[in-house]
């Protein structure tokens, strides 16, 4: 899709403008960053003590659980 080089507000632009449900990231400032509110999609921030598969894989379930109630413009944070 050519995203890598894209910075957090312009992936939040293109992820909303192709309508996804849902922007998820280990990024725990980008909620603070930007303002979620003004594009149509839900931000999904997971809060691990590190940001290696083996510390992210234990919050899938809490994952799938909040990807199934998102509402488009609110951030939520998931292993709080």
């Amino acid at each position: 899709m050519g995203w890598a080089a894209k910075e957090n507000g312009e992936l939040l632009q293109l992820a909303s403008n192709l309508l996804f449900d849902a922007f998820i990231t280990v990024d725990q400032r980008l909620s603070y960053q930007h303002d979620v509110t003004r594009f149509s999609i839900a931000v999904v921030v997971l809060v691990a003590t590190r940001n290696k598969i083996e510390f992210l894989l234990p919050l899938a379930p809490e994952l799938r659980t909040v990807l199934g109630e998102i509402q488009p413009g609110k951030v939520y944070r998931i292993g709080v």
